[in-house]
Order: C-alpha cells, then structure tokens, then sequence
C-alpha cells in the first residue's frame, strides 16, 4: 500500500511545483496546488483526465460551458478535450491521467522521424 497525506505535501510554486504522486504503465497521478488566482489556461493531454479537488474550488471551463467544482468534486475529461481550471482562493486538486502515457503523448527523449526533403 502507498499512501500520501494531499493537505500536507508542499508545493510552494503553485502550478509551476506540480508533485508526481505515483506513475507506471497505466496511470499518472500528480498533485496541483493553484495559488490564490493561478489558473491552468485552455489546454488538453492525451490521455482521460479526471481532477479530483482536495481542498478549496476551482472554476472549470471546457466545451463553451463553466462550472464550479468544490472541495470533494470531481470533473473527467476525454482525450484532446481542451479544458481550464482557474482558482480565485487557491485550491489543491489532484490530476489522473489513464491510460499513461496516452497514445501521441510527447517523450522529452523521443528524437523526431528523420524527413527528407
């Protein structure tokens, strides 16, 4: 069993310190501390995404539509849905990515295919 304390884990740069809770062949889940009035501007990941929000509220944006999701809720997304998340009080929100890494997703180590020209 592994087990995490989500209160009690630092991040002191907001959205730019997220913390990589536990990742293998099928799944990512990484922690996300907005700052009060950090936002996750529009974007989208291969992968099913699901937030769960630990602590606080968070606005959420995606398909023309915004609702807010309070502590306790959760909120899924299909892959290459563009979605955003913004918080006026701050919040702590967990991120699940499955399957992962999600078919297309971009590797730091992977070299482009060679083109010719």
């Amino acid at each position: 069993m592994q087990r995490w304390d989500l209160l009690a884990i630092d991040a002191p740069q907001g959205t730019r310190d997220p913390v990589v809770l536990y990742q293998d062949a099928g799944a990512r889940a990484v922690l996300i501390v907005l700052s009060p009035g950090q936002e996750l501007g529009v974007h989208q990941v291969k992968e099913n995404a699901w937030i769960t929000v630990i602590d606080g509220s968070v606005r959420v944006t995606a398909g023309g539509e915004t609702a807010d999701a309070e502590r306790g809720s959760m909120v899924r997304f299909d892959p290459g849905e563009q979605h955003a998340l913004a918080s006026d009080d701050g919040a702590r929100i967990v991120l699940l990515l499955a399957p992962w890494p999600g078919e297309g997703h971009y590797h730091g180590d992977e070299r482009p295919a060679a083109r010719s020209v």
